[in-house]
């Protein structure tokens, strides 16, 4: 199974990506982010897919999540669902199998840090339901938390949000809940590992970014994860794709 989570800043902007990732990579299962499309203003090349189911949760001109659920995994269409706590199109799951996988685009929290943090809590709680079940979960997306210092280029550290301890702590609390960020468990020594870049002054050719995006999946899962990796020179998106395969379930 091979996953792709990718925000890409403009579905309509990164058409012609989005259609170029999905014939050369074929993944499973891609969620995207800040879509900033209302689902009829989709473009038609994305809606029509026929190897996959599609969903859009979005609205004009900002946020927005999509899924698409590749129907040689799951030949009847998903049960695409918004938690309770889903704001301004910000989450959507899906229930493949006994996998559930959400699509996450957690607030920036510049303008309203409240705000983000009573989502992020509420993305908390969600995940701990999972731990009393057999059911597994992945969570996918901008997370818009550096979950480490070193998950920020050096020239870019400093006390604003995204990089601050009370969100790094709640940060370590959603992985206490079960889960396991894969792309550092995949690659523990890399101090380079960054998937967004400030779209000047050549950081993302520089490597001067933050990691903000994730594949978070759930323990059981996440042993059967090979490989979680950044497609840093894709795309004209300030993000880059983040990449995990797992092992057929045995």
């Amino acid at each position: 199974m091979k996953i792709t989570t990718w925000n890409v800043n403009g579905i309509r902007a990164r058409e012609a990506q989005v259609v170029e990732w999905i014939a050369r990579e074929q993944p499973d299962i891609l969620c995207l982010q800040e879509i900033k499309a209302a689902p009829e203003k989709v473009p038609a090349s994305l809606c029509e897919i026929g190897d996959y189911w599609c969903y859009w949760h979005g609205a004009k001109g900002y946020s927005g999540v999509g899924l698409l659920v590749r129907k040689d995994s799951c030949p009847e269409r998903p049960h695409f669902a918004h938690p309770h706590f889903d704001m301004e199109h910000r989450i959507v799951t899906a229930q493949v199998g006994a996998i559930t996988v959400a699509s996450v685009y957690v607030p920036n929290g510049g303008k309203d840090y409240r705000a983000k943090l009573r989502f992020f809590r509420a993305l908390m709680e969600y995940a701990a339901e999972f731990r009393s079940t057999s059911d597994a979960l992945i969570v996918c997306g901008d997370i818009n938390i550096a979950r480490e210092e070193r998950d920020v280029h050096p020239k870019e550290r400093g006390q604003v949000t995204g990089q601050l301890p009370e969100e790094r702590a709640l940060f370590d609390d959603l992985l206490g809940k079960g889960l396991i960020d894969l792309g550092r468990a995949m690659d523990p020594l890399n101090d380079g590992l960054f998937t967004w870049w400030a779209p000047w002054r050549q950081m993302r050719q520089r490597n001067i970014g933050w990691r903000l995006d994730y594949v978070l999946a759930s323990g059981p899962l996440a042993t059967r994860a090979t490989a979680c990796t950044v497609a840093a020179d894709f795309g004209t998106s300030d993000h880059a794709p983040v990449v995990a395969d797992f092992q057929a379930d045995p």
